[in-house]
């Protein structure tokens, strides 16, 4: 192997399952993640990285293929991208990497994300022990056979049910309950069984960064870190808004990325892959990706490679909600949030989580008795009808047409600003710039969108 080709970093992705960005430890959240903290004290955490989707295929989809929603098709939740699209392993195993996938996959089809199937992860006990034996194997393996390594490693920590991890490291009387939550004991309780996943996932990121060490491959392994999309409870996945979209990306490489750094230049998930292929030493082509590389932002320049962030929510084709349509479209700059739902006077949007919620709204029937999160939040609104509830609970399964939110003052997305004059200039360059988005990728009727993601089922 020729010695230049010898040199390149190795690259250690862990990815997380349903994690919100603004939970963990290094965006001032209330999750245990010292690891995590440890490996944005050694390189750089993105704060304004956003995935197109927040569901989980799609937002794999894009990770590693370097292609936004729009282009894979990958929309809808469980769906494939199109014939002809490339990925990691395209683009770094015909420079001698070993390009591996342990764990979740939900992605497709398999010529288009031809990754070494290094093996599965359980759900319902601690994949810890599991992952760091097949990983070592895995990294060790490349390095013997004098290649470098692409590992992914997606865990299922986070994602519910949340079955194992140390919950009583949480004292659910003690967490934080945001402005856009309703406080019931049935949410702490999820919440902490939930930060428990997380700091387990978080504990494997430990064992995996002393493995590096203990085999001497850290000072050539880039690791990076991604919390996937928002949690699973309301507001945050199957929606457009922040707790959403945003994605933790924390990302090391020792003498290369410089230490202890942060950005808060706007990042695509999708710029990931083109930021990996320079980080490596090649030039990305531009034709191949929608996103584009962030590696000048992640060795300590301070770049603008994106003005605006475009996301889509499509409410066809997932679970409890087979046929049910409910396009939603967003854009953000790095001070505002435009969210479009254009079927907001006829439609609702839902998902498995807000299925108890829904039937509870419409029957007049709710209780604490078996309730789920958002179910109790039904039934503590229905018992208190305080004003701020009664909104929440109705925000469910219900928005309006154009919703303008000013996240600098607002950073729940609470405070609808699409009827303040002072704010008209902003709202209309915002929806000129996200229909000028939609256009190009003949998107600019949503509602078709999701009919024919339908009738392709």
């Amino acid at each position: 192997m020729p010695k230049a080709e010898a040199q390149r970093p190795n690259i250690l992705i862990l990815i997380g399952d349903d994690i919100d960005r603004d939970s963990l430890s290094p965006w001032g959240g209330q999750a245990h993640t010292p690891n995590l903290d440890q490996l944005a004290r050694d390189g750089i955490r993105l704060d304004r990285a956003y995935v197109n989707v927040a569901m989980c295929a799609p937002c794999r989809q894009e990770l590693y293929s370097g292609r936004t929603a729009w282009r894979t098709r990958a929309m809808p939740n469980h769906s494939k991208s199109v014939a002809g699209t490339r990925s990691l392993p395209h683009y770094l195993q015909p420079l001698g990497y070993h390009v591996g996938l342990l764990g979740k996959k939900h992605i497709g089809p398999r010529d288009a994300y031809p990754f070494d199937n290094v093996g599965e992860l359980p759900m319902k006990e601690n994949p810890n022990p599991k992952a760091v034996r097949l990983a070592t194997r895995y990294m060790t393996a490349a390095r013997d056979a004098g290649n470098p390594f692409c590992l992914v490693v997606a865990s299922h920590d986070g994602h519910s049910p949340y079955t194992h991890g140390a919950s009583d490291r949480y004292n659910t009387n003690e967490l934080d309950v945001a402005d856009d939550a309703i406080d019931t004991p049935i949410y702490r309780n999820s919440l902490a069984k939930h930060l428990a996943e997380v700091t387990n996932l978080d504990d494997l990121l430990g064992e995996l960064r002393l493995v590096l060490q203990q085999e001497g491959l850290a000072d050539n392994t880039l690791v990076l870190f991604c919390s996937e999309q928002g949690n699973a409870f309301p507001f945050s996945k199957w929606t457009c808004f922040d707790g959403g979209l945003a994605t933790g990306i924390v990302a090391a490489l020792p003498s290369v990325i410089p230490a202890g750094k942060s950005n808060d230049q706007i990042v695509w998930l999708s710029d990931i892959v083109p930021t990996l292929i320079e980080a490596v030493g090649e030039h990305p082509s531009e034709s191949d990706f929608d996103g584009r590389s962030q590696w000048a932002n992640f060795t300590g320049g301070d770049q603008a490679v994106h003005e605006y962030a475009f996301g889509a929510f499509s409410n066809c084709n997932i679970i409890d909600n087979r046929e049910r349509i409910f396009p939603i479209r967003s854009i953000r700059d790095r001070r505002f949030t435009l969210i479009w739902s254009p079927l907001h006077a006829s439609g609702i949007t839902s998902n498995v989580t807000l299925s108890q919620a829904l039937e509870w709204v419409q029957n007049d029937d709710a209780t604490m008795q078996n309730a789920d999160v958002a179910g109790s939040w039904v039934a503590k609104t229905k018992m208190t009808q305080h004003p701020q509830h009664i909104k929440l609970t109705r925000r469910l399964h219900h928005r309006p047409e154009w919703a303008l939110y000013d996240r600098d003052a607002d950073s729940n997305e609470l405070r609808n600003l699409i009827d303040e004059p002072e704010f008209a200039d902003i709202a209309s360059e915002l929806k000129r710039e996200l229909m000028s988005w939609l256009n190009h990728w003949e998107d600019s009727d949503p509602v078709a969108t999701e009919q024919g993601f339908i009738n392709a089922k």
